[in-house]
């Protein structure tokens, strides 16, 4: 009998680790989980690094020689990531060549102090890229209305993006957008766009956290009907219009280039709201050509009690039927999209701001 990771797979969805930190590195852990197919690609953040550096001394054999250089924080920081991330990489290369470059990616996000700066945006995507130097590699680019030139430019260049922090199909149809029109200025340059890659990092519980405050609050039965519903209704739309765009004439004459897909990929998977399944943004939506990328806990869930089945088209009539009645209680959903891509860009900013506060307390107590 397969697993319910070998049953997501056979759905045609892969799944991501939303974790790193040194010691899985080193332990073996992270290679033992690729080589048993539990994950083909693993993602990373600040808010992850900040958990991984900041909370352990596993990085100070490594951080410290880097402080007594006269090394910056932040470039402190780079180090040791890019260093993760390498690694990371490279465990992931042999999944990446199977595949034909289809999994066995790692990503690594720009500064998230650079959301709202396109310029800058693109010269660290371009300056990181070219440090890691692998081709597994992805960058992560916020999703915000500065980030969407960026991932243009970024694909345009040649570099695999993950889009991160698209929460709206508003902003998604903007996403795809950049991303074909990035392969359409590459080959308008006479440059091959084949092998580059992107996925589309769509957040998914968090849209139920905002939305459901807002319901319990309406305090009727209709509202009450509607908690934890919001965010698959999204994602399943979302799934729809990505259906739409890359079976498009406009995707069919750049596929005849070699271009891929730009995957969806469901991020913040894990539950936020004790009271519902903890794999329910897992089992909800499981379908071809997308990723979710689960962090420990959820992993460790779907493996233990997981429920494979292709959901992920199902119950599209009632999918809308969840956006027409949020619109009928007045609630907003372009406004929670926005307040959570805000408030996402702000709980990143800060994981760093902490994670680099963390840095230099290691460099004075060692000073």
């Amino acid at each position: 009998m397969k697993s319910s990771i070998e049953q997501l797979r056979s759905f045609g969805q892969s799944i991501w680790y939303d974790n790193i930190e040194r010691r899985l590195l080193k332990n073996g852990e992270l290679a033992g989980m690729i080589e048993r197919g539990e994950i083909q690609g693993l993602t990373s953040n600040p808010s992850i690094f900040n958990n991984a550096i900041a909370k352990s001394t596993d990085y100070d054999a490594d951080l410290l020689p880097l402080a007594e250089a006269g090394k910056s924080n932040e470039e402190i920081f780079e180090n040791l990531a890019v260093a993760d991330i390498r690694a990371a990489a490279d465990l992931l290369r042999p999944l990446y060549d199977k595949t034909n470059r289809g999994d066995g990616y790692a990503s690594l996000e720009v500064s998230p102090n650079l959301a709202y700066d396109t310029e800058s945006t693109v010269a660290a995507a371009r300056r990181l890229w070219n440090w890691v130097d692998r081709p597994n590699l992805m960058i992560k680019i916020p999703a915000t209305q500065e980030g969407l030139p960026a991932i243009r430019r970024t694909i345009a260049a040649g570099i695999n993006v993950n889009v991160t922090l698209i929460f709206s199909i508003e902003r998604y149809r903007a996403v795809m957008d950049a991303f074909l029109s990035g392969l359409e200025d590459r080959a308008a340059q006479g440059l091959p766009i084949n092998g580059i890659a992107s996925v589309a990092s769509f957040f998914v519980s968090r849209i139920d956290t905002a939305v459901d405050d807002k319901l319990t609050a309406l305090g009727t039965p209709r509202a009450a009907a509607l908690q934890g519903k919001t965010a698959i209704a999204n994602a399943k739309l979302a799934y729809q219009a990505f259906k739409e765009v890359f079976g498009s004439e406009r995707f069919a004459a750049l596929q005849a280039h070699g271009a891929q897909y730009q995957r969806p990929l469901w991020a913040s998977t894990g539950t936020k709201n004790k009271a519902y399944p903890d794999t329910l943004y897992v089992d909800e939506l499981i379908g071809p050509t997308t990723v979710n990328t689960m962090p420990p806990a959820t992993l460790a869930a779907f493996i233990d009690h997981g429920r494979a089945v292709a959901t992920l088209e199902q119950d599209l009539a009632a999918a809308n039927q969840v956006m027409a009645e949020l619109a009928e209680l007045g609630i907003s959903l372009a406004e929670v999209t926005q307040s959570l891509e805000d408030a996402g860009v702000k709980a990143f900013a800060d994981a760093f701001a902490s994670l680099l506060a963390a840095i230099e307390q290691r460099r004075v107590v060692t000073a």
